[in-house]
């Protein structure tokens, strides 16, 4: 999402892009520090001439860290703590903090989940998530910032690589042209809700431009629209002419069954609205793939 949201906020804003190396591929006119996330103190330069920071950093995924919650405090929480501890001292920075909305209301059977639905994590990548934005909260009452909290659904398209547990698309994308079997954990009737990024990068330059409110916001970032996990595999296959071999694994406890996300505050608050249909948008993710390939 990083690499997508980079060059469209360019043509509106200047940027620093913050990464743990100096390899991300950004345009030769932004800013690309290379950041340790050891201390506070780090993030002063660089905070003290914004006017807002996009909080994208993540290594985990809900079935990464089974098992192992200091995966969670050392890899994301831990990071993300000194950034709020470096906002503290620049109020003025205002927060755009990218949380989950796939994973942090834990089941909902039916209907959609809207943003005032109690919290439900079921793994520790989503309980990291929400201790996070609580943790947003406190710092926004006790030192007057400015924060937007966005929870995205199943974000997909062009520019997500294959990694090892991280996006259904590109694996199932990466199982065809390598002709290899794709795990699926359950029956395939899970439930999920899927925003391509294009539209999600739109929603972030829309926050950004409207200006953050006094304290924290939080709006769920969808499509509104559920889609099982075989119906979604079954467009792939009809997509791309190829048949995928499946392989069912028995359904993990850190798996949300069914979610689908209310998008209607959002729609409202930032006059936005998803537009990229699923097939298309899956259209547009395998073109890219296949690219990337060459």
């Amino acid at each position: 999402m990083g690499r997508q949201l980079v060059p469209a906020l360019r043509e509106s804003f200047s940027i620093v892009a913050i990464s743990k190396r100096l390899s991300s591929p950004f345009p030769a006119d932004v800013v690309n520090v290379a950041h340790p996330f050891g201390s506070s103190g780090e993030y002063s330069g660089v905070l003290a001439d914004c006017s807002a920071v996009i909080w994208l950093a993540s290594a985990s995924t809900p079935g990464s860290s089974v098992g192992n919650p200091l995966k969670e405090l050392d890899e994301n929480l831990h990071p993300f703590f000194i950034l709020l501890s470096a906002l503290q001292q620049h109020p003025q920075c205002e927060l755009l903090y990218i949380s989950t909305g796939g994973a942090i209301y834990g089941d909902v059977a039916g209907g959609l989940a809207s943003e005032d639905l109690r919290l439900s994590p079921k793994s520790y990548y989503s309980a990291g998530k929400a201790a996070a934005e609580h943790f947003i909260a406190a710092c926004c009452h006790q030192y007057g910032c400015r924060a937007t909290i966005l929870r995205p659904s199943n974000v997909y398209g062009q520019g997500q690589t294959h990694r090892e547990g991280f996006g259904i698309i590109p694996a199932a994308f990466d199982a065809l042209v390598s002709d290899r079997e794709f795990t699926i954990w359950g029956s395939g009737e899970t439930v999920r809700d899927y925003l391509n990024v294009d539209d999600f990068i739109g929603l972030c330059g829309k926050v950004l431009r409207h200006g953050m409110p006094a304290a924290v916001s939080t709006f769920n970032a969808s499509s509104g629209k559920g889609v099982s996990v075989n119906a979604l595999l079954l467009a792939i296959e009809k997509m791309t002419g190829r048949s995928l071999r499946r392989k069912h694994e028995p359904q993990r406890s850190v798996d949300v069954s069914r979610i689908v996300l209310d998008n209607r505050k959002t729609r409202a608050a930032f006059d936005w609205q998803p537009s990229v249909e699923l097939d298309q948008g899956l259209k547009r993710a395998w073109q890219w793939f296949q690219n990337s390939r060459t």
